[in-house]
């Protein structure tokens, strides 16, 4: 009989050493996410819950007109009435961070793998790996490198919703179509001119796609982040769960699905614009 490879202590020793190795860089970005995360929070809670409504539901109109504007007033009102306005706000600060760094990583790495496509091939099954591994595995490395709180949950967060920007930026530019290219290169653009005066703006739907998957996967995180000691709405449904809760579960999921419904929304309007402004 084969002998069974022991691939769990080769994980061990290699989680091991990177600890040992690499605790002042982990130290490093801990403060960085926890200083991001925590500057957002403190900007949410500075506004009072109505008067934030009220610029939300403003936005929301600028976007979706009256119909989103309608559901968020009434939705966030709803949220605040509950008593989860400020766990809202630290759910979405969390979120927000998410975004942030895995926007600021995936976007460069969408356009390395459309001008390269060795990185494309690099890339492509690691992202399948990030993208089917189940979430909970991600915390074990995090809580390790980072401990409990809110930066492992920022951090798996990244891991898990980062794939769909890379993707579809990757995709977004290779659609361009050719004969744009080849006008550039007539009339002597450079690779930079070509990538920030033609491609991207040509590919900003596509990005701006991934960009709403990416918001929608950080989300989906919350309830998840939460058993490593991130705070916010999740923490309230992971307490509900435990407790057997029902109808608080019920009061605090609402006030996820309300704020994932209009992170939604408002990102398809703005590629519904890009794309109009395109046409």
């Amino acid at each position: 009989m084969i002998p069974k490879l022991p691939l769990d202590e080769w994980v061990e020793n290699g989680v091991d050493a990177l600890g040992t190795h690499l605790s002042l860089l982990f130290d490093a970005v801990a403060a960085i996410i926890e200083g991001i995360v925590n500057g957002i929070s403190s900007v949410l809670h500075l506004v009072p819950s109505l008067l934030f409504i009220v610029l939300l539901g403003a936005v929301a109109y600028w976007f979706a007109r009256w119909p989103m504007a309608l559901f968020t007033i009434i939705g966030l009102y709803l949220i605040d009435n509950l008593g989860y306005w400020d766990h809202t706000m630290d759910t979405l600060a969390l979120v927000l961070t998410s975004a942030i760094i895995s926007i600021v990583l995936g976007i460069p790495l969408g356009i390395w793998c459309a001008k390269d496509q060795r990185v494309q091939n690099v890339l492509t099954p690691a992202l399948d790996f990030m993208q089917t591994m189940p979430a909970f595995v991600y915390l074990i490395p995090a809580v390790t490198f980072f401990g409990l709180g809110v930066v492992p949950g920022v951090i798996a967060s990244v891991i898990f919703a980062v794939p769909p920007t890379i993707r579809l930026t990757n995709l977004g530019i290779r659609q361009v179509p050719a004969d744009l290219i080849e006008a550039s290169h007539a009339f002597g653009s450079t690779s930079g001119q070509m990538l920030f005066k033609v491609q991207l703006p040509l590919a900003v739907p596509s990005i701006m796609a991934g960009v709403n998957q990416t918001l929608m996967l950080a989300l989906s995180m919350v309830v998840i982040s939460s058993m490593i000691g991130a705070q916010g709405i999740g923490a309230d449904v992971y307490r509900a769960v435990t407790q057997i809760k029902t109808g608080q579960g019920f009061e605090a999921g609402l006030a996820i699905v309300i704020l994932a419904i209009f992170l939604d929304r408002m990102t398809q309007h703005l590629v519904k614009r890009k794309r109009t402004k395109r046409g």
